[in-house]
Order: structure tokens, then sequence, then C-alpha cells
């Protein structure tokens, strides 16, 4: 049975989506701020996280960003659940590493479908990782979710590392920019595809010397090269 937890201060709320997640045979837990939220996350596991934006105490995005900053706890995918529905918000809860996001107000049926799409998404990603690549001075760890290069340590978020790892398990093969969104972001997710241009440039910057593996096709989009 897949446990999920919902953070959001909104009682009404949690408990509708309690009901229906009940209903398709989930475990819940619930909390209504952040740092409850923050402490039941670190202290269970859960399979995924529905977590609401403006919350009392620790705002959402910091929850979300302790969690995928915590080795134990980055791998768990999150949902945000929030009344915001700007542009802005959505890219800056996407690169602190947050699966999908869904907008107050929003109907149950959609949540559900996100909540089952995430965790098939990311249930399939986890069967095909391997614990650790390495390609000449750089190292990806999956376990503990670290990317290493001539054994310093690479300050990459959560969605920077997921690309890289995804790129890099499936090295000498090109994706396209919505390939990657899909893979990455979830096909649900209303992204542009200049996001994932931001995430390389930035996986680049970061890498140095080592990010030459990434190659782009301009036109097609970007491939891992083993060799560089």
């Amino acid at each position: 049975m897949k446990s999920i937890l919902v953070i959001d201060d909104e009682k009404d709320i949690v408990e509708a989506i309690e009901y229906n997640l009940k209903k398709e045979g989930y475990k819940v837990s619930k909390a209504f701020d952040g740092k409850h939220g923050l402490k039941s996350a670190k202290e269970n596991k859960f399979d995924l996280i529905i977590l609401d934006l403006m919350l009392p105490g620790i705002p959402g995005l910091d929850v979300c960003k302790s969690l995928k900053r915590d080795t134990n706890t980055s791998n768990i995918p999150i949902i945000m659940l929030t009344a915001k529905d700007g542009e802005v918000d959505k890219i800056v809860g996407f690169e602190l590493g947050a699966d999908d996001y869904v907008t107050k107000p929003f109907s149950l049926r959609e949540l559900l479908a996100r909540v089952k799409a995430v965790l098939k998404r990311t249930s399939s990603q986890a069967k095909v990782t391997a614990p650790t690549l390495r390609f000449a001075d750089l190292e990806i760890n999956s376990e503990q979710h670290q990317v290493k290069v001539r054994d310093k340590l690479i300050d990459l978020t959560a969605k920077e590392f997921a690309l890289l790892k995804y790129l890099a398990e499936n090295k000498e093969r090109f994706f396209s920019r919505e390939k990657l969104l899909d893979a990455i972001w979830g096909i649900e997710v209303a992204i542009e595809t200049r996001t994932v241009d931001v995430h390389i440039r930035r996986i680049r910057e970061k890498l140095g010397k080592a990010g030459q593996h990434i190659q782009t096709l301009h036109g097609v989009g970007y491939k891992f090269r083993e060799n560089v």
C-alpha cells in the first residue's frame, strides 16, 4: 500500500483529499503546518507528499527545499498544491524538486490522476536506476543523490540531478526538449521547453569541464556523451 503525506492548513481540503485517497487504496497521513509536515516527512517513510505552498510557520517552498536537500527524503516525489498559478511560482517549485503542480481550486479527480501519474513515473524510474555511474572525472551516485567531479561534491538541485542522471543512464541517445520534460517533469506539467535549456545550462556551469558530456544538437535536443 502506497503511503501519502498531505500537508495543508485548510482542514476541509485535507479531509476531502484524505477521503478520496483512501477510497483509492492509499494510506494517508496529515499535517496542517510546515513544521509538523517536515517533521512527519523526515520521521516516517512516504511514497508521495502533497504539499501546499502557503503554509503557516515554514512555507511550502522551504519545506520542499529542506526535503530535497536531505538524502533520506530527496527521492520522495512532491506534488505542490497552491492557490498561486503564476509561471514564476511553478518554475521555482520545479527547480526546488517538485514533481507536479496543482492549482486551487482543483477537482479531486484531477488530483488523483496526478497522484497516480507521479507514482507510476517515479516507480518506473527507480527500477532502472544504477547505484553509481562513472564517466572519467564525473561520478553520479543515485543512492546518495550526489554528483562529484574529481571527488569534489557538486551542488545540484533535485531537477538538475534528475535530468543529468536521466541523460547519463541513456547515454549516446538524443532526446528532444519535449521528451525530457515528459521524463523529468511529467506529461501533465504545463511548463515551457525553455526550462530544459535553463537547467542544462546550469548543469554545465556547475560541472565545469565535465559539462562537455552533455551535447547539444540544434533543432533536435540533447544527449550525454560517454567520452569527451
